[in-house]
């Protein structure tokens, strides 16, 4: 008995060690908050209910950041490499319920670390726009969605990961990183259907930073879970261009300057949606410039606007949109933060709706959002 107990002892501290090496976090957010706007349709079958609209309070779940929980798991393989997983699932904190209805509708990948060669990477996750220009929106540091460019055309709120796809981020070389997607549209005989890839490189330096991206998905409508029109949604933006999209195709950019307290950020996206041969695109240009100012270290205030510009082919018509997004944030704790936000756009030209990303359109050119909130992190 003694001697079975000593001869094991060697086995048992080798798998200690083992497992030592290898690690699984559990992490997430949690944010909900109280919404009004003071115009918002209604919607059937993906159109606009004649005759409705009026003012709409509701609890919403996830809008600066999404309510989440995840694992995240790391493999020291040894020689400066890694063995790495995430599966991440998004909720409604309001209802309880599961992101789309997935298991895990934000991220789902494994793959491979390396320090001297990079990463790469196997599953659901996002494109390399959100990784590279999405941080220099201010959407994308506060306020979340609802201060996404109009419907989140660009995908720089990650509105969408992309499933079936094969990523490469490379390391940090002298302050420069690139990073690259490519995902299987799995169409028998039909190689690019409901393919995407996405190429972007940024660059950092003490206070400044940059960045600059592709991301290309082809037919949209059934390849990525976007802001289609349907059942009590509808996009007046982009919806029926959306339905008919050979491809969408988003140039973005983005750079930020950090000056004492204050942070000012500008970006630009330009996007397509190409309906292919005797079709009708439809063509939009994104400008932003922001700002995000330390009030103390647990106050922060950040006010950004854009600016959006249309082609409509098929008529020759412009649609534009102004949007102003305003921020206040207070830390209580290192984890826990409470926030007022609003946000107010103004559609001209041939538009005639105003729509505040996630929202059904206003009945007028004019739409008014506000909200109050809390975010725990853990």
């Amino acid at each position: 008995m003694k001697r079975n107990t000593l001869a094991a002892l060697p086995l048992a501290l080798a798998m200690a060690g083992a497992h030592a090496q290898s690690t699984v976090t559990l992490y997430g957010v949690i944010d909900v908050g109280i919404d009004y706007a003071n115009n918002v349709v209604s919607g059937s079958n993906g159109n606009v209910v004649p005759g409705s609209g009026g003012k709409l309070t509701q609890m919403q779940s996830g809008v600066p950041l999404g309510s989440r929980w995840g694992l995240l798991g790391t493999e020291d393989l040894g020689g400066g490499n890694q063995a790495i997983f995430r599966l991440e699932s998004g909720f409604d904190a309001a209802t309880g319920g599961l992101g789309g209805g997935l298991a895990f509708s934000r991220n789902a990948y494994v793959g491979i670390k390396s320090n001297q060669y990079g990463q790469l990477t196997f599953g659901k996750q996002w494109d390399a726009s959100v990784d590279i220009v999405e941080p220099f929106t201010l959407n994308g540091q506060y306020g979340g969605w609802y201060f996404a460019h109009p419907n989140d055309m660009d995908n720089l709120d990650n509105g969408f990961p992309i499933n079936n796809s094969v990523k490469y981020v490379s390391p940090n070389l002298v302050g420069f990183t690139f990073e690259g997607h490519y995902s299987f549209g799995g169409v028998a005989g039909q190689f690019s259907n409901n393919s995407s890839y996405s190429a972007a490189a940024g660059y950092s330096h003490g206070t400044f930073s940059a960045g600059v991206s592709y991301l290309r998905i082809n037919d949209p409508i059934t390849a990525v879970a976007g802001y289609g029109s349907g059942g009590g949604y509808v996009n007046t933006i982009y919806g029926d261009a959306l339905a008919n999209a050979r491809y969408q195709g988003a140039l973005s950019a983005g750079a930020a300057y950090v000056l004492g307290s204050l942070k000012v950020g500008a970006d630009y996206s330009n996007v397509d949606f190409a309906a292919g041969p005797g079709g009708h695109d439809l063509h939009f240009q994104n400008y932003e410039v922001s700002g995000i100012y330390s009030v103390n270290s647990a106050l922060i205030i950040g006010a950004g606007y854009t600016f959006t510009t249309g082609l409509e082919h098929a008529t020759d018509t412009s649609p534009k949109y102004h949007q102003v997004n305003l921020i206040a944030q207070y830390s209580l704790s290192k984890r826990t933060s409470v926030y007022v936000m609003g946000i107010y756009q103004h559609a001209a030209g041939a538009a005639q709706y105003a729509q505040i990303t996630s929202f059904n359109p206003s009945s007028t050119q004019n739409q008014v959002v506000t909200r109050v909130g809390i975010t725990h992190s853990f």
